[in-house]
């Protein structure tokens, strides 16, 4: 057998200024060339004078094979991967193949690998630790891809999904980021990347919830943050660690739980307060924290989109005395989160929720966001829509969109802002304002931009409804209200004596768990 080499050669995400010095320096000595016929293009530079052997896709193993022979028989022999040939490449099938004891030298040479490249394509969203996982499963059974995923989403780092969907292969995708949004708020901030450093290269930011309703093919990487990663402008970043990180002192022991970031909400909890109650309050954004901060200074307060794990083990670990779910009606994900929480917990929970508005004759309701969305198109061309920066999209996607002009009042913050312009509303067409809003400032705005329509969610008084049916009654203008989604609480009421109440007589009875049902929640 004689000697020869055999160069490993990683040529990046496929821009001739990201193949490194190392990998054209290996080109140029070796006498033969194998690798795909893609891959090939990008190097073609450096193959002057080479004999070149191109093997199409899904021969990975045949073109190790054959680099390896040509190298046996004394040639320098240069075998030719995207990325970094050692992630998902063919560096591993050439260590495979060598035999005990033989001679011949093999050479690495390091890449630029898809996760790296997408990721500097929208910023730094692995600033912190990171995995990657491919979504393939002809060389890895899929439960073993689930359950990597699983123990991913929980551990709360940044994730690298390589393979993510193919045309035999549609629906994992969407199993993965089902487990991901299990445990991850659907707010977390994600990345796609198509074709990156290539001619029709493309990025996309949106949150976990906005990448479940999209597809994809086998030239896209998909980048999950975490809870910490934030996006500024046109790109995402999750701290180093060293400046940044939220770390909180420990909540106070045998408290009440309040998930909220409404007006009512941080009223009930300063009304438990005032009753000697000890007070948690768990906002997700800094607004929210700064609000309950100034209404109820004397709560404990915890901030951050911290996800199902980290809040099931902060309510296990302070021995919360109880759960009250004031978040806004609309929210039912993070109800149908805490509800499983606290069974899994035995913690009680109630649901307070603010009255619903009982809506005039003259306003149409609807049960779904498609719904409202297919009737404002058809009959209107200005519309504004006060339905929230998350349902934006839900109308901004539908077919008819375009023949309409869109308009929004946001809360103001960047996140917001660019939420509703990536999703197509121009920056001309939104007001970053925080409500509710009187019926006169509705009316001041709505009259400026013209509106004709008026699209919104049955949020209740506290939500300014009725001010916003009155401005637009006073326009002569329609309002279109989105009905509350069911949800079957286990226990709820929207009397806040109710709450104090039955706080009241779980501090009486904390110590014996048999006057409550765990099971149920049920104590009203």
């Amino acid at each position: 057998m004689k000697n020869g080499r055999i160069n490993l050669v990683s040529v990046g995400p496929g821009s001739a200024a990201l193949i490194p010095p190392m990998a054209q320096e290996a080109l140029m000595q070796s006498s033969c060339v194998v690798g795909y016929g893609l891959y090939l293009q990008w190097i073609a530079p450096w193959l002057e004078g080479k004999v070149v052997h191109s093997l199409p896709l899904t021969k990975e193993r045949e073109r190790a094979a054959l680099a390896l022979k040509l190298a046996r028989e004394g040639n320098v022999v240069s075998l030719v991967s995207s990325g970094d040939i050692g992630v998902y490449g063919l560096a591993p099938l050439v260590f495979e193949m060598l035999e005990r004891g033989e001679e011949t030298e093999v050479r690495v040479i390091p890449g630029i690998t898809a996760a790296l490249s997408c990721a500097s394509l929208l910023g730094a969203p692995l600033g912190h630790d990171f995995a990657t996982l491919s979504l393939s499963d002809l060389l890895c059974p899929w439960k073993w891809i689930q359950d990597r995923a699983e123990q991913i989403a929980k551990a709360d780092i940044a994730l690298a999904l390589y393979n993510i969907q193919s045309l035999a292969r549609r629906d994992g995708v969407y199993e993965i980021l089902d487990i991901l949004l299990k445990h991850r708020p659907a707010e977390t901030w994600c990345g796609i990347v198509r074709n990156a450093y290539r001619e029709d290269a493309s990025t996309v930011i949106c949150s976990l919830a906005d990448l479940r309703q999209r597809s994809f093919d086998m030239l896209t990487t998909l980048i999950i943050g975490t809870r910490f990663t934030q996006r500024t402008g046109n790109y995402l970043f999750s701290p180093r660690g060293y400046h940044g990180w939220q770390v909180q002192e420990a909540a106070p022991k045998n408290a009440v739980w309040f998930f909220t970031g409404t007006r009512d909400g941080n009223a009930l909890a300063g009304e438990c307060v005032d009753e000697g109650i000890p007070v948690v309050i768990s906002v997700a954004t800094e607004y929210g924290a700064a609000q309950a901060r100034r209404h109820v200074p004397q709560a404990h307060i915890v901030q951050g989109h911290i996800g199902a794990t980290a809040r099931r083990a902060l309510l296990a670990e302070s021995g919360a005395l109880a759960v009250v779910d004031g978040t806004h009606p609309f929210a039912t994900q993070i109800s149908a989160q805490l509800t499983r929480i606290c069974a899994e917990l035995k913690v009680p929970y109630l649901r307070y929720e603010r009255p619903e508005q009982a809506l005039p004759k003259d306003v149409q309701s609807f049960d779904t966001m498609e719904a409202v969305a297919a009737a404002a198109i058809g009959a209107h061309k200005r519309i504004f829509l006060g339905t929230g920066v998350k349902d934006i999209s839900t109308f901004l996607r539908a077919d008819q969109f375009k023949q309409c002009q869109w308009f929004a009042r946001v809360t103001p913050n960047q996140d917001s802002v660019s939420r509703s312009v990536d999703a197509g509303i121009p920056a001309s067409h939104l007001c970053a304002m925080q409500g509710p809003f009187s019926k006169r400032a509705n009316e001041v705005l709505w009259a400026d931009w013209n509106i004709d329509c008026v699209v919104t969610k049955e949020s209740g008084e506290a939500g300014g409804l009725p001010a916003k049916i009155e401005a637009a009654r006073a326009l002569q203008i329609p309002v279109l209200v989105v009905n509350r989604p069911f949800f079957e609480y286990p226990n709820m009421t929207q009397e806040s004596a109710e709450v104090l109440r039955w706080i009241s007589a779980l501090q009486t009875h904390e110590n014996n768990p048999n006057i409550f049902n765990p099971d149920s929640n049920a104590t009203l």
